[in-house]
């Protein structure tokens, strides 16, 4: 046997109209429809708003980047410049150094043809000179100043007398090429004078005593005056030639005038 469930409530009016109810979607009254956009719109704004933020976030970067790597080329650049502007430096002053210390020892040179002239020029008719020496100049001890790197001058001759002698020295503090106040009698004596080679040393068998003159030695320093602040002496001596070359290097600038 079989058993019938038959419901009949869905036959029922009421029901019927409960049931659409549910089933029914309804809409903001009035029929605006403007938050529904606005949700929709929304909803597809902010995803599309990050895909582009996030492209032009790429785009930026990759510009950043290649920025960057210009950035270190030119860097690279740049330092390899600024090295050879360094080692250019570098040989210039070298150069300027080697410069300074050829125009030190050139500006320091005594021609002796003008130290000689000037002792000529101021040795007295009673004084004659049998020698000169040049001293080379000493090493200094620890502490001590540096020497004269011209060195000094050692003058050995017969004179008629002290007071020759003493004139002699006078004369030669005076001059521009040595340091007057260096400049003094070593030793001064009285010896016989010298009998020149073929005169007689007797008469009739009787002897001839030579006459008694004075042998001295004179010792100086020679001047640390550059030879540029000498022009002038150097010029009344003769010395041409010196005269001409520090002339053409004041005008390069290597000497100031």
């Amino acid at each position: 046997m079989y058993s019938l469930d038959i419901n009949f409530l869905k036959d029922r009016p009421g029901y019927q109209q409960s049931s659409k109810k549910k089933n029914k979607i309804t809409f903001p009254s009035g029929g605006n429809l403007t938050p529904v956009y606005l949700g929709v719109g929304l909803g597809v704004f902010f995803p599309v708003f990050t895909g582009l933020s996030l492209w032009l976030l790429q785009a930026k970067n990759a510009e950043l980047e290649q920025n960057i790597t210009q950035l270190e080329q030119q860097k690279q650049q740049l330092d390899q410049q600024i090295g050879n502007i360094n080692k250019i430096k570098e040989e210039i002053n070298t150069i300027k150094g080697e410069t300074r210390v050829l125009v030190t020892v050139f500006d320091q040179i005594r021609p002796w043809s003008a130290m000689l002239q000037d002792l000529r020029d101021r040795i007295p008719v009673t004084v004659q000179i049998d020698q000169i020496k040049q001293i080379a100049p000493t090493v200094p001890q620890k502490g001590q100043p540096s020497p004269n790197p011209a060195g000094g001058l050692e003058l050995t001759g017969f004179a008629h007398s002290f007071n020759d002698v003493n004139d002699f020295v006078l004369t030669l503090q005076k001059s521009s090429f040595l340091k007057p106040t260096e400049t003094k009698i070593i030793t001064a004596e009285l010896v016989d004078a010298p009998i020149p080679k073929g005169a007689a040393s007797q008469t009739a068998g009787v002897p001839i005593k030579p006459p008694q003159i004075v042998k001295y030695t004179i010792q100086s320093s020679m001047s640390d005056v550059p030879a540029s602040e000498l022009i002038r002496e150097l010029e009344q001596k003769g010395t041409v030639g010196l005269v001409a070359r520090i002339r053409s290097l004041q005008q390069i600038g290597v000497i100031q005038k």
